[in-house]
Parts: C-alpha cells; structure tokens; sequence
C-alpha cells in the first residue's frame, strides 16, 4: 500500500486521467496481411491533458502515425478504447463519431491532403461545409469565409487565397492545411509530422505559427517527430518502440 493509499488521496495518474481531454486505454492493432496477422499496437495507454503539448517520438516503423489516426478517431483500434471529453468514442453511432472527428479535434499531415480542384480558402472551408447541412452552410458561408480568411491572412497567405495547392509552396501548403484544421475551433489538435517535407527554415516558420496558435488557443496537442529539438519544446515526450510506449517524459525548463 502505497503512502496516497493510506490517506484516502487519489494517485497522481488517477488525477491526470480524470481531467483528460483525449483518454485511450489498451490500445492494440493489427492488420491481417495474407494468412498472417501484423500486430502494429501493443497495449497503449495515453492521457492528454487540457492544453497540453505532448511530442510523440520514435523511429520509424515504431507505431506512431498508427497511434494518433487511432485517437483521431481515424481507423478503429482490434482492442482498445479511446474516449474523448469523457465519451467512449467507439460506443457512438457512426455519424456522432464522424461529428466528434469533424468538430473536436483538428489535423495536421505531413502530406497537406488539399484537395487539388480547390482554392485555398476553399480547402480551409471544408471542415465547416462538411459539419454544416447545405441549407446551414448556405446560411453561414459569410461568417465562415470570414473567419478563413482572416486565419489565412494570419498565416501570411493574403495574396493566395484564391491559388489551388499545385500553385503553392510546401509551407504555403501546410499552412493552408492549418487553417483548415483549426477552422472549427477543435479542443485537440493531432499533427503527424507537419515538417516532414519542408526544408528547414520553411519548417521553422511553419512549425512557430503552429506553436503559436496552440499556446493561443489552449489547445491540446500531440505532435508526432523525429526532431529532439522539436521534442524539447513540448510539455512531455511520449517514447515509442515497437508497437509500444516505452517512456513518458516530463520537459522540464532550467532556472
């Protein structure tokens, strides 16, 4: 029995877990490949906190990607819950689930995923056309054309609004791609690499106005990298290795 046993108080983790924004627990998965099965999770548990930056690591082939479009909500754990805001994920109907992923929770890939036939104001309304019916949209297309402009001004993209992606720029691409993650306000935001095509000081540029926007924002995060100096200014660094969380580690700042 431990010392917080005896006087009745709530373990640390007990804690942490309770005031989770995005919670999983037992998180496995495979893929069946032929005759045989690929086990890519191996029991994970993770607690992402209210405004908390969390960086993933670990080499490539160590489960990442696959982990975070299992919280994102993406692709179903073969064991496992996630819940997000207290509500088991996996328990809800299929469009309940869809308007979780859609309104709660923003993405950031590294391969930007625009749709080509579009303009970048256009790419950054979609989330909102997809939430909204046609009638809703129709409705509010001002105040939502409103606020992706401004969100692309932001992010320096005033004389692209109306470019479509071939026409743009690695880091033009992304940050179009952030506008459009961050255009429903998510509480959560799953960023997979966001630098990983982009020279490095396009990278900087775009990776600060990510920084930016969470700490703005409050918002909880969990940034995938192979970079330890990208690590280094999170709030903790999760570890991975095949198929599994090995370390999670608090950054601590010196005087």
């Amino acid at each position: 029995m431990t010392l917080s046993d005896e006087k009745g108080d709530v373990p640390a983790h007990a804690e942490r877990s309770a005031g989770a924004v995005l919670r999983a627990r037992g998180i496995r998965k495979s893929f069946r490949m032929g005759d045989r099965r690929l086990e890519i999770l191996h029991g994970i548990d993770v607690d992402l906190l209210p405004g908390e930056l969390v960086a993933l690591v670990g080499a490539s082939g160590a489960g990442k990607s696959t982990l975070l479009h299992v919280l994102g909500l993406l692709d179903r754990p073969t064991e496992g819950e996630v819940e997000v805001h207290g509500r088991s994920a996996w328990g809800l109907a299929n469009p309940d689930r869809a308007a979780i992923r859609n309104k709660d929770i923003g993405f950031v890939f590294q391969f930007y995923h625009l749709l080509p036939e579009l303009t970048a104001l256009e790419n950054v309304l979609l989330p909102a056309m997809i939430a909204e019916s046609r009638r809703s949209f129709r409705k509010m297309r001002k105040d939502y054309t409103e606020r992706a402009t401004g969100m692309l001004e932001r992010f320096d993209m005033t004389k692209r609004l109306k470019h479509r992606p071939p026409a743009l720029s690695g880091g033009e691409r992304q940050r179009v791609a952030m506008a459009r993650a961050l255009l429903l306000n998510p509480r959560i935001l799953l960023a997979d690499e966001p630098t990983g095509n982009l020279d490095s000081a396009t990278g900087e540029r775009v990776l600060d106005l990510l920084f930016e926007e969470q700490r703005l924002r409050g918002l909880s995060m969990i940034l995938v990298t192979h970079d330890d100096r990208i690590a280094k200014r999170c709030d903790r660094i999760l570890h991975m290795e095949d198929g599994l969380v090995l370390a999670d580690s608090a950054i601590t700042i010196p005087d």
